[in-house]
């Protein structure tokens, strides 16, 4: 039989309690499961400079109806294509000290959602084909991933679980069968990102979405005597 006193301090176990002052062993639990993405993000747009501002937005908005129109045409929903980012910066030269005006640059950047996976390369390239010189990041997801989280947190509550049971068969003491407390720690799906490469000069882009890691994390508060 242990007590308060005469266990050994540990950084895994809190030996005080609020309640009765009943020693606890206290755990953290991790799960994690992989699953393939079944969907992408893909932010791409238009960058337009010229010395004349109304010139560039002019040409900018009609590069992008352009784009715009080829991904309708290419079957995206209209409401997975959304404006993410639209900026007007004024462009310089510097030349012996002195800032000497260029132009303006106008951007105007997309985030299209890809219900199908295995077309984001061909959404990508005919993007490119009509007129996207800018594709700033691909991510990877899942449309669901509540299901998968849950698979995690019930691996994350074993987890902890295994890890009071070698800590109390360590000690030489019995623990609770069931925790006297325990806590979800938020965590989220991971998106997968994709480094992008020069898109414009591939006949074909491969992508390649690898698998996606879902995890959750348990805090847990076991009793023992």
């Amino acid at each position: 039989m242990y007590n308060n006193q005469s266990l050994p301090p540990s950084p895994m176990m809190n030996t005080h309690s609020l309640i009765n002052n009943r020693p606890i062993i206290v755990v953290s639990g991790e799960g994690t499961v992989s699953t393939v993405p079944d969907r992408a993000v893909v932010e791409l747009g238009v960058i337009t400079e010229n010395i004349s501002l109304a010139v560039a937005q002019k040409k900018n908005a009609e590069a992008i109806a352009k784009v715009v129109d080829s991904l309708l045409q290419l079957g995206v929903p209209k409401e997975n294509i959304q404006t993410f980012n639209y900026r007007i910066d004024t462009e310089y030269n510097y030349e012996d000290g002195k800032q000497i005006f260029r132009g303006y640059k106008v951007t105007h950047l997309l985030q299209v959602t890809v219900n199908k996976v295995d077309q984001t390369g061909i959404i990508i390239d005919t993007a490119v084909k009509n007129g996207v010189n800018s594709v700033s990041n691909i991510q990877f997801t899942v449309a669901h991933p509540e299901a998968h989280y849950n698979q995690a947190l019930a691996l994350a509550v074993k987890n902890g679980e295994r890890k009071a049971l070698t800590i109390a068969s360590t000690l030489g003491v019995t623990l609770n069968k069931f925790p006297g407390k325990i806590e979800e720690i938020s965590q989220a799906a991971v998106p997968t990102p994709y480094q992008t490469k020069m898109f414009a000069q591939a006949e074909a882009t491969p992508i390649q979405p690898g698998e996606l890691k879902i995890t959750a994390a348990v805090r847990s508060e076991y009793y023992y005597f």
